[in-house]
């Protein structure tokens, strides 16, 4: 049975992205998805929102950890780049979306069920950033990003199937404590409500703790 796990967007990219199978212990799927998402992040006028990929256990939904990885296509091979937290670095190259290119991976643990779980997240985006300012531009560069990826029948359209996008959620190394009614925390996790009165406020927000991950605050 296909499973895919897409965080944000809550399955709405599911049926139009994934096809995976596990077969004798390795994840295949297919280049072009990652091709099609990566083309709306590469048109974007992005500073800082991205796309990043994982593969993870269905049952645990801890990271797949990857032993070998494998761009295949008819006529070639090559490896595939990966951090050790089961991201998947790839590239953006027309080829290998024409030539049909795969995804085969091995895990190291052979019983795990792997998924894919496509996440919406800030790059570059440190410390220093930590002002309102920054944090608008950031929510409002995050907002575009999904609705670009759910494309102009749902966004546009049918665009009360999308999910809420409240904010931002800050990740930090530390647990944090930041005195501002539009931060909830607990332990090293924040929920920030941003508001459009931010765009062009300055206040900044001194934490020592390092900020590890931002990824936008969603409901439904």
């Amino acid at each position: 049975m296909n499973k895919c796990n897409v965080t944000l967007l809550v399955g709405l990219l599911c049926s139009v992205f994934v096809s995976a199978t596990l077969q004798a212990k390795e994840f295949v799927v297919s280049y072009d998805g990652f091709y099609d998402r990566l083309k709306v992040v590469n048109k974007g006028d992005f500073q800082f929102a991205q796309v990043n990929f994982y593969i993870t256990d269905i049952a645990s939904n801890d990271a797949c950890l990857i032993k070998t990885g494998r761009i295949i296509t008819e006529r070639q091979e090559y490896p595939l780049n990966y951090t050790e937290q089961a991201q998947l670095l790839l590239p953006y190259d027309k080829q290998l979306d024409t030539d049909k290119a795969v995804i085969v991976i091995e895990p190291q643990n052979d019983n795990h069920d792997c998924q894919l779980k496509l996440q919406i997240e800030a790059r570059e985006f440190t410390n220093s950033d930590l002002n309102k300012q920054q944090l608008y531009k950031l929510n409002d560069e995050f907002d575009e990003l999904l609705s670009d990826l759910s494309g102009f029948f749902v966004s546009k359209l049918m665009s009360f199937l999308l999910p809420e996008q409240k904010g931002v959620v800050l990740t930090f190394a530390d647990p944090v404590s930041i005195d501002d009614a539009a931060f909830n925390c607990v332990k090293n996790t924040c929920h920030v409500s941003v508001t459009d009165d931010w765009q062009d406020d300055k206040t900044t927000f001194d934490v020592s703790a390092s900020l590890t991950k931002v990824t936008p605050w969603i409901t439904k």
